[in-house]
């Protein structure tokens, strides 16, 4: 593929990675009609058969996803070529992705670590798959991701361990945001977060406060109620920065996320005006308190209960899996309000109001009890399972004031949320990744640096390809939420991918530490452990991939 100048290169690059996308994109059509055959009887989707052809519907969903990250892949190759921005390391991120990508679309998918999914898995036989090959798609599995591509974007980022996330093709106002949050990051966390993993403590609340100071927890709050207005691209570059640093950090702004985009969607205008500037000035902690015992991701299930008593509600029950509950000011909580009403439609949100605990008194009000989950990794808030036995709200904190729309209300935030954490993943990958590069080129085997040796260097190649699709993915869904469009479709897949990418990243780290990984003293011990927990929260992947096939296969717009 190799041509006689850089910008000839560029160009035939990004033509052949459209053209590539094309044949990418008539496979998944044909995919999608033959799963669509076998789960739909006289035009609908049959729940049963959609479960039956789990392997099928949920390969689909990742085939989409692969063919997104395609799409994306090559506008973000667009773009930096129109930009003069598309120097020798984009140009070999994107032939590694895309020629990787295109390879595995046609052997197979790992959609698990056990777990290929393969095109006649979706019904596809090899004469259709061959019929849809084309010569561009040929030539970036061939040209793309091959050992003298990966072992030059290796070369490259040993001068510059930064540099692949420095490509990512942001604007002047995103890259200097990004800055900011990484020197926070080096100064403030980075070298804090493995005492704060090992000794399971709280991030302190001076650094909480420095997150204020910088805008973290208002960075998408209009102005007119003390935010920055910024858009979910803006709340994707911090997520990842800080969780870069450390997922914990990372993840605080996500309750502040979450409790602000339900109160400006479906609050009064006096919980507006009382909470949302608060909330962006750090001054509230807010914590979503969602989950229950035996109900994962059903929440159609919920049993908690609040029962009206004059000017307040009772809240009885049990929730569990709740993060950073202790120093919360402000709980998001969804509960039941009508026990008729045994689906969504019984269920209310309300902003409920506690006090600050401690360690010593975790939850000082009445009416609410806890007891600490100890986790494996994402430390530093705190996870509790909680118990409310008369538990008092004011009736005035009922989210929109009105009883009944508590999942309606939540379902308004999901978009964000994965593609937060999708960011975080990114952020985790990232970090996973210098680890990896700084051990390799410091540790010495055999006379030289371990980067030296191809399976040490293309692990980390490869880490850099998927991060970046991974993070093109994600951008991609906050400009379209930005935009006002809906991205349910499109911030599950990112989400999906992500996770994936931050798993494998951090697994590979550990390898190319070798025994040295396996020491909790060293950080990317931590970086496993943290990473383990994306793939499950926000959305169990394989409840991201049944949600994601729903909406290719009913049509949904």
């Amino acid at each position: 593929m190799a041509q006689s100048s850089p910008a000839a290169a560029a160009r035939e690059l990004t033509a052949v990675a459209r053209q590539a996308l094309l044949a990418a994109e008539a496979i998944f059509a044909d995919a999608a009609s033959a799963v669509r055959a076998r789960v739909t009887l006289e035009g609908n989707t049959v729940g049963r058969l959609f479960d039956r052809e789990q392997r099928a519907t949920h390969g689909l969903a990742w085939l989409a996803t692969y063919v997104e990250a395609l799409r994306q892949m090559a506008a973000y190759a667009e773009r930096m070529d129109a930009d003069g921005r598309l120097g020798e390391t984009e140009e070999l991120l994107v032939r590694i992705a895309c020629g990787e990508y295109l390879a595995q679309i046609l052997g197979g998918i790992p959609v698990s670590q056990g777990e290929i999914v393969r095109l006649s898995d979706l019904g596809l036989s090899p004469a259709a798959v061959a019929a849809r090959v084309s010569p561009a798609m040929e030539t970036l599995i061939a040209f793309g991701n091959t050992a003298q591509n990966r072992a030059r974007l290796v070369e490259l980022m040993q001068h510059d361990r930064g540099a692949t996330a420095g490509a990512c093709g942001l604007d002047d106002t995103l890259e200097t945001i990004r800055d900011e949050m990484r020197k926070f990051a080096d100064s403030e966390v980075v070298p804090h977060a493995q005492a704060w993993h090992l000794a399971n403590e709280y991030i302190p609340l001076a650094v909480l406060a420095q997150m204020a100071e910088l805008g973290v927890f208002s960075l998408t709050v209009p102005e007119e109620f003390g935010g920055l207005a910024l858009g979910k691209e803006s709340m994707c570059v911090v997520s990842e920065e800080l969780s870069r640093g450390y997922i914990g950090v990372g993840s605080l702004g996500t309750r502040s996320e979450i409790a602000a985009e339900l109160i400006l969607g479906s609050g009064t205008e006096e919980q507006k005006r009382k909470w949302l500037p608060k909330i962006a000035s750090g001054e509230v902690l807010p914590t979503a308190v969602f989950t229950e015992p035996n109900t994962g991701s059903d929440l159609a299930s919920i049993k908690t209960r609040a029962v009206r008593q004059g000017d307040v509600y009772k809240i009885y029950g049990n929730k569990t899996w709740i993060t950073h509950p202790v120093r919360a000011d402000l709980m998001t909580l969804l509960v039941r309000t009508n026990p008729r009403e045994q689906g969504y439609r019984g269920l209310s949100m309300f902003l409920a109001e506690k006090p600050r605990g401690t360690d010593a008194d975790p939850f000082p009000a009445a009416g609410m009890s806890g007891t600490e989950i100890e986790v494996l990794g994402y430390r530093g808030m705190k996870e509790y399972e909680i118990a409310f036995d008369g538990f008092e709200v004011k009736a005035e904190n009922l989210l929109g004031g009105v009883e009944g729309l508590g999942f309606k209300q939540l379902m308004t935030t999901f978009e964000a949320a994965r593609i937060q954490t999708a960011a975080r993943a990114i952020g985790v990958a990232q970090s996973a990744m210098e680890m990896a590069l700084g051990y390799a080129q410091s540790r010495v085997q055999f006379g030289e640096p371990i980067v030296k040796f191809p399976r040490v260097a293309d692990k980390i190649a490869m880490m850099a390809a998927e991060i970046m699709t991974a993070r093109q993915l994600t951008y991609h869904a906050a400009r379209q939420k930005d935009s006002g469009r809906r991205c349910d479709l499109e911030a599950g897949m990112a989400k999906l991918l992500a996770a994936r990418v931050a798993w494998a990243a951090a697994d590979n780290a550990v390898q190319i530490h070798g025994g040295n990984g396996f020491a909790i003293e060293f950080p990317v011990s931590r970086i496993l452990c943290d990473a383990r927990i994306l793939s499950i929260f926000e959305g169990a992947a394989e409840i991201q991939a049944q949600v994601i096939a729903r909406r290719l296969l009913d049509g949904a717009n």
